[in-house]
């Protein structure tokens, strides 16, 4: 087990070895809730959104190919 100090802002960091073994990056969120032990249960929540910028249109084939690049990445990290 781990131990946390609360700050000022009730900010909490993140044990090393919690964010390693969550693999958890600089802007990742965790999903938290009280359990019926009043625990505190974090789940790591994956959201991934991609910015687009207004500007010249897609051709077909980069659009094919943001899909089929978006289609490997959901394949080979085992997206939902």
């Amino acid at each position: 087990m781990k131990r946390s100090k609360i700050t000022r802002s009730f900010q909490v960091t993140i044990p090393k070895e919690i964010r390693e073994a969550l693999g958890l990056q600089i802007g990742d969120y965790l999903d938290m809730y009280v359990d019926e032990k009043g625990r505190i249960i974090m789940e790591k929540k994956v959201l991934r959104r991609k910015t687009f910028r207004a500007g010249r249109p897609l051709t077909p084939e980069e659009i094919d190919g943001i899909i089929a690049k978006g289609l490997g990445e959901n394949i080979a990290g085992g997206g939902d």
